[in-house]
């Protein structure tokens, strides 16, 4: 058997310097440390990631809350403005019906008034009917002292009246 220094040899011992220069370079520690490093990095991004759900979790449930209570806030807004709308019908039929009972009394008081003015205006003309009719048949049967003597009656009448 001899010994020669072949490629076998060699690869040998390189291969025994490389993993004498790895573990004389405290590569494996280097590995395990990035590897650590990297872990540690893998921890700390899950623990914000779980705080940041727990914070999103807190934020919808609080959009949730204010939610319902803008629902609430609205439903009760409604149900104010129904109430009031209510109000201001019953208001408004009432003033409706007070300003048809104001405008029927004012328009039978006006016909009233029109029957009045119609009636005084019948016995004006029946008067100044009956004045005409009694001056003709007075001026066909009465001369002129009569007449003047009726004259002076009326005008004293008149002024008596005056005064």
């Amino acid at each position: 058997m001899t010994f020669g220094l072949d490629e076998t040899f060699f690869a040998f011992v390189a291969l025994i310097i490389f993993l004498g220069l790895i573990v004389y370079l405290k590569v494996p520690g280097m590995m395990a440390k990035s590897l650590d490093d990297r872990a540690d990095q893998i921890r700390n991004e899950l623990a914000e990631a779980k705080r940041l759900r727990e914070e999103a979790q807190h934020l919808l449930a609080e959009y949730q809350r204010k939610r319902k209570e803008a629902e609430a806030e609205a439903a009760n807004i409604v149900a104010a403005a129904e109430r009031e709308a209510e109000m201001l019908t019953t208001e408004a039929r009432k003033k409706t019906e007070e300003f048809v009972a104001n405008r029927t009394a004012l328009s039978e008081q006006k016909i009233k008034q029109a029957e009045a003015d119609a009636m005084k205006a019948v016995r004006s003309a029946a008067v100044d009917l009956a004045i005409a009719a009694a001056e003709t048949v007075l001026a066909k049967k009465a001369d002129g002292n009569v007449q003047s003597g009726l004259f002076n009656d009326a005008v004293n009448e008149v002024k008596t009246r005056l005064n």
